[in-house]
């Protein structure tokens, strides 16, 4: 009796990542991935919620894919570009990937960590995933969860990034597999793709990429399943709710009960852009009061009384005075090295 060989796998799903600068790398991307590539191609780029996406388009003239949004759901076919459209995340499947407006993460919708998490989820060895520019950490700790699985991690190459935060931190959270410039990567995955290769032993996905797969779904299941988990003393800037620790990846971050998450960076950037709404929510509440004490004094002099005309007088001169401080702090605010643009 014989013992046959075990059966061969190929990586057949791509999924890549991308934020500022992320055009202009995805378009080196794609110009070289061949036209019979044996893989689905799925992206993910930050873009605001609302307005149109002409990304699939700029895809399918950079190179030889056809390139389209995933509405509602797609079947994993090799040759084609799927890409998230705005306000949606992309969740992938056993055999399709579906759009979904599950809470965001990072402040983002679509979000990087959503696609690869579920990928790393649902197909293990079969993912390659892909690193483009960006800023802060969106996409480490899906990387994470692809590593894991024993997929792939290929990440654009630093010094070839408009922006090179995010797959430095990449780099910082897993052992990529692979560091090469944007126009190298679709020749890159042109070869991983059509190699044969014996499936690693990957463990089972983990409690924790389950759930956190859930939350994209809006499963309702999910909304518990940090009981137990230790609160942050933070809260969280989507919702109020409050914010708990998780520990379980090399990217520490915040989840809340409704399933918004954060990254420690990223949950520091939205706080100082809540400082900034507090303070001119403050700088506003102080000019209308003082507009209106004003006009109280107007009106209390009109009257003849002077001593209400005084004490209006007074309230309005204090406004004044806290808003010139309101204004002060608005104007020495320090500029963040993130919010820097190299020349």
């Amino acid at each position: 009796m014989t013992v046959s060989d075990p059966p061969c796998s190929r990586r057949d799903v791509v999924v890549v990542g991308a934020s500022a600068g992320g055009v202009e790398a995805l378009r080196a991307l794609v110009a070289s991935l061949p036209a019979d590539l044996p893989a689905t191609v799925i992206v993910v780029l930050h873009v605001p919620s609302y307005g149109r996406s002409v990304l699939p388009r700029i895809l399918e003239r950079a190179g030889h894919l056809p390139a389209r949004h995933v509405l509602d759901s797609a079947d994993l076919v090799g040759g084609e570009i799927l890409v998230a459209p705005p306000d949606h995340h992309l969740v992938v499947l056993d055999s399709c990937v579906r759009a979904t407006r599950g809470p965001r993460e990072n402040g983002h919708r679509p979000a990087i960590d959503v696609l690869f998490r579920s990928a790393a989820r649902a197909l293990a060895h079969r993912v390659v995933g892909v690193e483009l520019s960006g800023v802060l950490d969106d996409g480490a700790a899906g990387m994470w969860a692809i590593r894991e699985r024993g997929g792939l991690v290929v990440v654009q190459d630093p010094e070839d990034c408009l922006y090179p935060e995010m797959p430095q931190n990449v780099m910082a959270t897993v052992d990529a597999d692979h560091v090469v410039p944007a126009s190298a990567i679709g020749g890159l995955l042109d070869r991983l793709c059509r190699e044969e290769f014996d499936p690693p032993g990957a463990p089972a996905p983990s409690a924790l990429i389950q759930a956190e797969t859930e939350y994209a779904l809006l499963e309702e299941s999910a909304m518990n399943s940090i009981d137990g988990a230790a609160a942050a003393g933070f809260s969280c800037p989507d919702c109020g709710g409050t914010l708990f620790e998780i520990h379980e990846t090399g990217v520490p971050r915040y989840r809340c009960r409704v399933g918004h998450a954060w990254t420690t960076k990223a949950l520091l950037g939205e706080q100082s852009v809540q400082f900034d709404t507090a303070l001119w929510m403050a700088l506003r509440s102080l000019e209308e009061k003082a507009a209106l004490a004003a006009q109280l004094a107007e009106r209390a002099g009109e009257r003849g009384s002077s001593l209400s005309q005084a004490r209006f007088r007074e309230q309005a001169a204090e406004a004044r005075d806290a808003a010139n401080n309101v204004r002060k702090l608005l104007e020495s605010r320090p500029v963040t090295a993130s919010e820097l643009v190299d020349d």
